[in-house]
């Protein structure tokens, strides 16, 4: 297997036992690459059983526990171990820049199959760039360098790093904002990325680095999108998006960006040739100022979608027409008493689009005072919370009650349901109580899934020029949103 210029994907196996560690290397050979063997983990370390049989190239590990590891031996021991891997063959053998030092076998290796690896689990050191020419000097094959990201921007000094001659490096960020870092590893010019169970932070499973974000089916420099959002753990737009991409067959992958603000987005989109985002909470009115905004946007006060034209940023909003679809799908709403629950920008937008469809839109909140800043705002009624019996035909909810993980709260606590059909913008879970309670008392029900899809949809055709295929956005954030069910279950 040649290593040199793709990016290759690393699994990396943990386990109790070597008899476990085993098992695991050879579940995981047939979608990986190479696979890292944590011997750290073990309690009863066996380097000759480790290699013995194995399918795929393996880096032998046994990590330091001030640099994230695991091992409770001694040093010497520890050691003793990687120096044994490298004698026995391993294709890679792992040693720290702390320890290297210490480790006198390595002056019989000349650097051959030796990765100098640096953790900060703090940061990002310093003395980054010193530290990272001090490895490269080793004369080892490959360079790790890992820090720790609490911006997207703490990502950009590894894109200045550059292996000497004849070395290859693999540099990345831990923690939400440097997962780009280790899903579009050719970005920043490294060997392989690692994927497993969260061994640290930011790691995703293999089969998810492999199914969602496409790994494997790309060049080396596929076009990039982004969701930018904080936090984004839980959106379900990567699946979503990089399932339209693989039908529609384009050269593209769409990432998270967990950014810290507008500005440490922006300079990071820069930076990596970002070619368009959907923007969502908190940054959708900051970015306004940011781009040439259509009329839409500016007249709801908010942007959702940016793309890059021309060398500038572009915006729309896509949640307009979005809340749309799913209803006018099925019925006329000019006429329609429609009650918003909600003051924020969720809201603004929701009446706005219902308000453009002729229906007769009542804004109603908990603060009353502000549903009825915005409906002089925008020029439709307003209510005190609750809404009035018999006042509605449709209700919508434009607020974040419900949500996962506060699954248990509803936007109207002691709610009648006295109108037809009740609409949630919420589509985390996918059931929220407002709708359970809803059903219960025979109105039809809409969730937020659809609008999220609907949008979307829009989003991609503004980028690509091209619709995703019926059903494609759908079937992928389903299968997204029972992963997020099945996890749930498990922790409660």
């Amino acid at each position: 297997m040649d290593l040199t210029f793709t990016p290759a994907l690393c699994a990396v196996v943990t386990a109790p036992t070597m008899a476990e560690l085993r098992r695991e290397r050879d579940r995981v050979a047939p979608t990986a690459d190479l696979v890292e063997l944590r011997l750290d983990t073990v309690a009863d370390p066996d380097v000759a059983g480790a290699l013995a049989g194995r399918t795929k190239p393996v880096i032998v590990t046994c990590r330091a526990p001030g640099e994230g590891g695991y091992f409770t031996g001694g040093e010497a021991e520890r050691l003793a171990l990687l120096a044994e891997a490298w004698r026995a063959g391993a294709e890679f053998v792992d040693v720290e820049f702390a320890a290297w030092a210490a480790a006198a076998w390595i002056s019989e290796t000349g650097g051959r199959r030796l990765v100098v690896s640096s953790h900060d689990f703090g940061g990002v050191p310093a003395d980054l760039a010193a530290r990272y020419t001090a490895m490269c000097a080793t004369g080892a094959a490959v360079v790790k360098v890992a820090v720790t990201a609490r911006r997207l921007a703490d990502c950009l000094p590894l894109l200045a790093l550059s292996p000497g001659e004849g070395q290859r490096h693999v540099v990345l960020a831990m923690g939400a904002p440097g997962m780009t870092t280790r899903l579009v590893p050719q970005r920043f010019g490294s060997a392989w990325t690692y994927a497993g169970a969260e061994v640290a932070p930011g790691q995703v499973p293999v089969t998810q680095l492999r199914d969602e974000f496409r790994f494997g089916e790309l060049s080396a420099r596929p076009e990039l999108y982004a969701i930018v959002a904080n936090p984004v753990g839980h959106s379900v737009s990567p699946a979503m998006h990089n399932a339209a991409h693989r039908e529609a067959g384009t050269d593209a992958v769409y990432v998270p960006f967990e950014a810290a603000d507008a500005a440490d987005f922006l300079a990071f989109a820069e930076a990596v040739g970002l070619r368009g985002a959907s923007v969502t909470l908190p940054f959708k009115v900051d970015v306004l100022a940011h781009c040439d905004a259509d009329a839409l946007s500016r007249r709801v006060g908010a942007v959702n979608t940016l793309a890059r034209r021309q060398g500038r940023w572009v915006g729309t909003n896509t949640d307009v027409p979005g809340l749309l679809a799913p209803l006018q799908s099925s019925l006329d709403l000019a006429g329609r008493r429609v009650t918003v629950l909600g003051a924020g920008g969720a809201a603004r937008g929701a009446v706005i689009a219902l308000a453009d469809a002729e229906a007769h839109v009542t804004v109603v909140a908990r603060r009353h005072e502000a549903a009825a800043a915005l409906a002089v705002d925008l020029g439709v009624a307003s209510a005190p919370m609750p809404p009035l019996r018999g006042s509605w035909d449709i209700l919508v909810n434009a607020t974040s009650a419900g949500m996962r993980p506060r699954v248990d709260e509803t936007p109207w606590p002691e709610a009648w349901f006295d109108g037809s059909l009740v609409y949630d913008l919420v589509y985390n879970p996918r059931q929220t109580r407002l709708l359970r309670e809803a059903a219960a008392a025979g109105c039809a029900t809409l969730d937020g899934l659809a609008m999220l899809v609907a949008q979307a949809e829009r989003q991609f055709e503004y980028w690509t020029g091209r619709r995703p295929g019926p059903g494609v956005m759908r079937r992928a954030a389903d299968a997204r949103l029972d992963y997020f069910d099945r996890q749930h279950a498990m922790r409660s």
